[in-house]
């Protein structure tokens, strides 16, 4: 999740992590639509970002990694349908939530729409107050940070109102950037985050950050979360050559 507040470091803009504001990238060519759309979701508590030009919305989403897409079919030079295959044939960006925006009203475009990959699928002239309808229920779905206030994943709860974390009915102290990386990975359990993933979550799309630091952090997590001396259970798992999995002993 990206961006909410605005560091510098070694003269370069650093957009840092906010973990309660979701960002939303509109991929749309009209620009009266992006105007009523950025107006709209601003309202509503929504970090929003833009781009008119469909050749390069991939390369876009795999810089910023936004928590949702709103993704227009009609683009000149590549079409959504094309843009929201690539997304879900990548592993960095298969995951990320994508609501198609159309002109094209009949049964066979939105089961050609939806198969293509995308969550949900918004007919033109629409609502706004739709369609944040249609954004919340998809983070519902799939992005519960965004809908709720409790993450939960075997003996692991996470309170994101107080910002507690509970392992096995005992307090876990973190660190904020240990609580952001564990808040990504329990959002999405059994899923591998490599490392540049993490980076990008965590510490921003512009970090100047190593990677290696990211393996700190992650050992500082493991220590945190141990349930004794003795327990030498992973919980977080290193996959060789991938990054770092969230799931249990038994899975």
């Amino acid at each position: 999740m990206v961006v909410g507040n605005r560091e510098k470091s070694r003269n370069k803009v650093v957009i840092m992590a906010d973990d309660l504001t979701p960002s939303v990238l509109i991929i749309e060519d009209e620009e009266a639509i992006i105007i009523m759309l950025r107006y709209n979701l601003e309202r509503n508590g929504f970090l929003v970002h833009s781009s008119s030009d469909g050749e390069n919305a991939f390369a876009l989403v795999q810089e910023m990694k936004p928590d949702i897409i709103l993704l227009d079919w009609m683009l000149p030079g590549c079409t959504g349908i094309e843009i929201c295959n690539q997304l879900r044939a990548n592993d960095e960006t298969r995951a990320i939530p994508i609501i198609m925006l159309t002109a094209k009203g009949e049964e066979a475009d939105r089961v050609k729409g939806l198969d293509s990959g995308a969550d949900d699928y918004i007919v033109k002239p629409f609502s706004p107050t739709e369609l944040i309808s249609r954004i919340r229920a998809v983070f519902r779905r799939m992005r519960p940070a965004f809908s709720g206030k409790i993450l939960n994943f075997g003996d692991v709860s996470m309170d994101l109102s107080t910002y507690k974390v509970i392992r096995n009915g005992m307090e876990v102290h973190l660190g904020p950037t240990e609580f952001r990386i564990l808040q990504c990975l329990l959002e999405y359990p059994k899923r591998i985050f490599s490392r540049e993933t993490l980076l990008t979550q965590v510490w921003g799309y512009n970090s100047d950050i190593e990677l290696r630091t990211v393996d700190v952090h992650i050992n500082r997590l493991r220590s945190a979360l141990r349930l004794n001396d003795d327990d030498t259970s992973p919980f977080i798992w290193t996959i060789r050559s991938a990054g770092y999995c969230l799931q249990r002993s038994s899975d």
